[in-house]
């Protein structure tokens, strides 16, 4: 539990990358971690896209910019953009889809990866561009995005954790 601790501890959300991507079997290994994030009784609602067409990302952050309102790179240059959808049929989905963010973001900074929760991929996939994309994959049903996970190297050493707040936790 000592390693979980200090891998929970010590990771931080990364905005500035080095252009070097992550290593195919450390980025199996963050995607297989979310692949066993709990989900509610078992049904596993969430999916994982792992966008490596150059094309269809660019598209991605256009949307994402757009929901923002804002001319940027709202992944901020990270040279790895995974999404995780999940399937609203099933109660539980955005929990599911959240548990499946949080495990490939622990994963990773095990792995020495930086990454960060991107928001906005509800409204990237609830664009007309974002369906085609999800038709395109042959991804059928009524989903949902949940997040977008950038990962990479980060450019400088993260900072240290802000103090947890004293009424974190309640005993009854």
């Amino acid at each position: 539990m000592a390693d979980t601790l200090t891998t929970l501890k010590t990771r931080r959300s990364c905005r500035a990358y080095k252009p070097d991507h992550v290593e195919e079997e450390k980025l199996k290994a963050i995607l297989e971690a979310g692949t066993y994030a709990a989900t509610g009784m078992g049904k596993q609602s969430p999916i994982i896209l792992v966008i490596k067409n150059q094309e269809v990302r660019r598209k991605l952050t256009k949307l994402n910019a757009a929901a923002m309102g804002m001319d940027i790179d709202p992944f901020y240059g990270a040279p790895e953009l995974v999404v995780v959808l999940a399937n609203k049929a099933i109660p539980t989905y955005i929990y599911d889809g959240s548990l499946v963010m949080g495990n490939m973001m622990n994963a990773a900074a095990d792995l020495g990866v930086a990454s960060c929760w991107v928001h906005r991929a509800r409204e990237e996939f609830e664009s007309e561009e974002g369906k085609a994309i999800l038709k395109e994959l042959g991804v059928e049903g009524d989903y949902e995005g949940i997040g977008n996970l950038i990962l990479g190297y980060a450019e400088k050493s993260a900072g240290a954790a802000a103090p947890r707040k004293a009424n974190y936790i309640y005993s009854i």
